[in-house]
């Protein structure tokens, strides 16, 4: 149904389209699309990066990089391609992690990550209403009450990651799956199964903030930095239209659309929720509507061939092993 839904909202963007345009623009993206690919490549290695902080703060381990780059692409790839809260990679993450350190140190490892990967989404969307707030007019009321809206989100964001680091959040989230219809019996009972393990994670992830600030704080900054330098892709695509968009304009173009379509995240592949956060954020910086179709089209393709690229590697992990 989901699907269905996003089928149908990306056909009525589609019907706004100026193909001429969007085909002169393919042609012509020629180099600029491998670069755009390329960029991936390295904002995956900060992904790696930050993960592999993450592990070495909870003890010594032997897991090597260029392995954890592998999972980390493949755990995205699956992300990608699944619904419901984009939760693919994590159990595939933990799979693929247990065996080296063990499953409780796996499991607490791949939930500090995707609490760090969310909380530094937060982190990005607070500053880019600050970068907003300095560089464009403030005059639309309607503007200014989004505007607040989503900066009272992003501060509640904030707070609530921050408690979970100080706590844990391996038991705070069973306990919420235990009021979700068909899975109370469940949760209830892998709760009192697992009591030990999940606090033994809690315990592992509160340790990260409490006793290891450093490695916390470079692995938030890696995170972050990593959302500030995936601008550059809009960027890049945008001179492909010969637009000049200043780099605060693109921070802003993929602040707006990654709120918005992580807002849709029960669509599968957010299949046009991206693309209308892409076409509104061009419209609401007074840029051709046109340019935010072709950005999502081609933001859509990069997406595709490195989801290829993770399931590839999947499929190559299990020939090796």
């Amino acid at each position: 149904m989901f699907f269905l839904f996003g089928i149908v909202v990306l056909v009525i963007m589609l019907t706004q389209l100026d193909y001429h345009e969007v085909w002169s623009g393919l042609r012509s993206a020629g180099y600029w699309f491998f670069a755009v690919l390329a960029l991936w490549g390295l904002l995956y290695v900060f992904n790696t990066a930050t993960w592999h902080i993450i592990l070495k703060s909870g003890g010594r381990t032997n897991v090597n990089f260029f392995w954890l780059y592998k999972i980390t692409v493949s755990g995205f790839a699956l992300n990608y391609t699944t619904p419901c809260g984009l939760m693919g990679g994590e159990p595939y993450r933990i799979m693929a992690l247990s065996p080296k350190v063990g499953a409780e140190r796996a499991s607490s490892s791949v939930i500090l990550y995707a609490m760090t990967h969310i909380f530094s989404h937060f982190i990005f969307w607070l500053l880019s209403i600050l970068i907003y707030i300095l560089t464009e007019p403030l005059g639309n009321f309607i503007v200014n009450v989004v505007l607040a809206a989503a900066c009272a989100f992003c501060i509640l964001g904030v707070w609530f990651f921050v408690k979970g680091y100080r706590k844990g959040m391996a038991v705070r989230l069973m306990r919420f799956v235990r009021h979700i219809p068909g899975l109370k019996r469940w949760a209830r009972g892998f709760i009192e199964k697992h009591k030990e393990q999940l606090d033994t994670i809690d315990s592992q992830i509160a340790a990260l903030h409490n006793q290891n600030r450093k490695s916390f704080v470079s692995a938030v900054t890696l995170e972050l930095a990593c959302r500030f330098c995936s601008a550059f892709e809009i960027m890049f695509i945008l001179l492909v239209l010969n637009i000049d968009a200043t780099f605060a304009q693109c921070v802003l173009i993929l602040a707006f659309t990654s709120l918005f379509a992580n807002l849709l995240f029960f669509l599968p592949l957010q299949l046009g929720g991206r693309e209308g956060g892409f076409l509104m954020s061009t419209a609401s910086l007074a840029l051709p509507a046109g340019a935010g179709i072709f950005v999502a089209l081609i933001v859509r393709i990069r997406e595709l061939v490195w989801t290829a690229i993770g399931l590839l590697l999947i499929n190559m992990e299990k020939k090796r092993k």
